[in-house]
């Protein structure tokens, strides 16, 4: 009696001389462009931006009642769980004409326009996209925002994602919270990811699962008080300088910048607070709000950065500034 059938025998031979390859890895671009259309993804937060995701302000933003008016000035509904920051309520028909000027240098800047294809019903912070995905090498992962404001966002952008197809490499899921503000590349071996009621630790350990299998190292930080996203303290805008503020960073963050290489500039008293929350369009090309001291514009010219200023304030009264309202889903890398 025969060990195996003639058809077993074929099999097996036919398999071994037609074996699964694990190399190159999902992420090499020519793979991505074969299979995928387009080389998906960011390895840094500074190479010439050529996709991004964003969302232009709409009705949504109209669950907004400023006959709820909190104690300290904000509005709010804590039983709905929505919040608006300003001491006024949102300018819609300027929030727009702020939003759309700002896709119009983007385009001007070569680059493309994903929009969400809709917001969800009163999500009002749609248009602060950079919080629900996270492009990293090989496409993005969708995040688990953090408050109620918030959740539910991360249908439409998946959705979206999906009718372009851009790779979802991970969904955040279980008691993980991590939002794209709360991620910065510094290189392409290196990341951040801050720690605050934004993002935890299950968050930060659930992207690390991405990172590692690409050979990346996700560093921790903690922010303090109620501050949320490390986006509003950090900036690459080259591959080897940051904008920062090192009253809001720890020491050991600040320390570990320079051991890897990575210059600082520090922003000034006299500064719009929002400077920070700016978009690298390519390295040493920077788009910010307007209201940086000549303190701060001085120094970036001195180490060549090209610095592009644009009226955001109403949108920035809603919570995220031009840093917030894009989500890159392809950066060259540097």
């Amino acid at each position: 009696m025969s060990v195996m059938t003639e058809n077993e025998w074929r099999y097996n031979q036919l398999i071994k001389i037609f074996p699964s390859e694990a190399e190159p890895a999902f992420e090499d671009a020519d793979l991505l462009k074969r299979w995928w259309g387009r080389p998906w993804g960011c390895t840094n937060d500074v190479g010439r931006l050529r996709v991004v995701l964003m969302h232009r302000p709409g009705p949504e933003v109209n669950v907004v009642d400023t006959s709820k008016r909190l104690e300290m000035g904000a509005f709010g509904d804590i039983q709905e769980g929505w919040y608006w920051r300003g001491n006024q309520g949102p300018d819609l028909a300027g929030m727009q004409r702020q939003h759309d000027a700002y896709v119009k240098l983007l385009k001007a800047e070569g680059v493309e326009i994903v929009m969400l294809d809709q917001a969800g019903p009163g999500r009002m912070k749609s248009c602060y996209t950079r919080d629900v995905v996270i492009g990293v090498g090989g496409g993005a992962i969708i995040t688990r925002l953090g408050s109620r404001i918030r959740r539910g966002e991360e249908v439409q952008a998946t959705r979206t994602l999906a009718r372009i197809g851009c790779p979802i490499l991970r969904t955040l899921s279980g008691t993980a919270i991590g939002e794209g503000g709360s991620f910065a590349w510094i290189n392409d071996k290196t990341a951040v990811f801050s720690l605050s009621s934004r993002g935890n630790e299950e968050g930060a350990r659930q992207i690390e699962e991405v990172l590692r299998s690409q050979g990346v190292e996700l560093i921790r930080v903690e922010l303090t008080g109620y501050r949320l996203h490390i986006d509003g303290q950090f900036l690459m805008i080259a591959p080897d300088l940051a904008l920062v503020n090192p009253a809001q960073l720890p020491f050991h963050f600040l320390q570990r910048l320079k051991a890897l290489g990575i210059e600082t500039v520090e922003v000034h008293h006299e500064d719009n607070p929002w400077i920070i929350n700016g978009l690298a369009v390519a390295p040493r090309r920077v788009i910010i709000t307007e209201g940086a001291s000549n303190y701060t514009l001085d120094r970036l010219s001195a180490k060549g950065v090209e610095v592009i200023t644009i009226p955001y304030d109403l949108v920035c009264s809603g919570g995220g500034g031009p840093h917030c309202s894009t989500s890159p889903l392809i950066r060259d890398a540097v």
